[in-house]
């Protein structure tokens, strides 16, 4: 919704993808780490690699370690090649949990929505509920993730209500940009 406002987004997921991906800067060290996840083709099996990692904390650690640096790094240029753009976001899911420095952001903004609304929409999107809490454990609390916020969006509505929460956004990261211009 913020790309269709006029940002520039560059996604950590997007990122990771890329490094995943056969070819990829961390394809390599992933497969070497994890050989049981290897598709044919030599892809990752991108759900049996999630299974594998949020089953054992020190392989969630072991997998960051190899993915952040070259998420970081593929960010960074993204964020680079971007220059001269009037507003860049980047899309980090993971700010608050990854290990090493944080990027250098001139704001937070996070989206927040009830852990109950998150399990059913992960439910709905065919993710086994189980699956789900794990993932959600793995993460940073709401209350720390809220904490590390400048802008607060709220995703506990529908489509519409999140429209006006991006809007209500877009016009705090413009004022913003409008502040730092003057």
């Amino acid at each position: 919704m913020l790309a269709g406002r006029g940002a520039v987004v560059v996604d950590a997921d997007v990122e990771a993808r890329r490094a995943l991906a056969p070819g990829g800067a961390a394809h390599r060290a992933v497969v070497e780490r994890f050989p049981s996840v290897v598709g044919p083709g030599g892809a990752i099996d991108r759900a049996a690699l999630a299974a594998v990692v949020f089953a054992d904390p020190a392989a969630r650690a072991d997998l960051e370690a190899l993915t952040h640096p070259a998420v970081r790094a593929q960010m960074a240029d993204q964020v680079a090649a971007a220059a001269g753009a009037e507003v860049v976001v980047a899309v980090i899911p993971l700010l608050v949990e990854a290990p090493g420095p944080r990027p250098a952001l001139h704001a937070v903004a996070v989206v927040d929505c009830p852990p109950e609304v998150a399990l059913a929409r992960l439910a709905a999107r065919g993710m086994d509920p189980a699956d789900a809490r794990a993932r959600m454990a793995a993460q940073a609390g709401r209350r720390r993730r809220l904490a590390a916020a400048d802008h607060v969006v709220d995703n506990g509505g529908d489509l519409d209500r999140l429209a006006a929460e991006v809007d209500r956004c877009w016009a705090w990261i413009r004022g913003r940009v409008a502040a730092a211009a003057g």
